[in-house]
């Protein structure tokens, strides 16, 4: 499942959407997405209703517009699917559809990133929204759900794109 970040997000890389920022002739968020139906996952973008997208080919679900926390698109999807599902934001162009189909399979929570991509089960829900309401962060509620680690052997894969050089340096891959 793609997951888009809240949209403030893109003001560091310099636009008011991140997943609408260019890279090779498409916008950031369509590279996520093409991982995820190429490893075969039901895909969904998760944003706020303000958030300006572009067409991604998937359908949209909308999260909730307060809190304004990361996890709340987790907490949405979770909530929408009433099933596991993998959190993948729209700022990692280079994701392998294989890593995705591993981390999909399960069968429990797990992360390959920092804190993303990763793995949520629905039992995590009640953690995940007590940590939203609490702007609690990301990397320490993660780990407060002691997922399983998957190793990846080049990180580069699981790099976000946050700055305008981040984005030059994904171009030239």
């Amino acid at each position: 499942m793609a997951r888009r970040r809240r949209s403030p997000r893109g003001r560091r890389i310099g636009a008011p959407s991140k997943a609408a920022v260019e890279l090779g002739g498409r916008p950031l968020i369509a590279w996520p997405v093409a991982a995820a139906l190429a490893a075969g996952l039901e895909t969904v973008i998760v944003a706020k209703r303000s958030t300006p997208l572009p067409n991604a080919g998937v359908p949209v679900w909308h999260e909730p517009d307060e809190p304004t926390h990361p996890l709340m698109g987790v907490v949405a999807a979770l909530e929408r699917a009433g099933r596991p599902v993998l959190a993948i934001p729209c700022d990692m162009p280079h994701l392998p559809p294989a890593l995705l189909a591993r981390l999909a399979a399960g069968p429990e929570a797990a992360v390959a990133g920092a804190p993303f991509p990763a793995r949520f089960e629905p039992s995590a829900l009640p953690a995940l929204r007590a940590a939203a309401a609490a702007g609690a962060s990301v990397r320490a509620t993660l780990a407060a759900l002691a997922p399983a680690v998957v190793t990846v052997d080049d990180p580069r894969v699981v790099a976000s794109i946050n700055t305008p050089a981040d984005l030059a340096a994904a171009a030239a891959r």
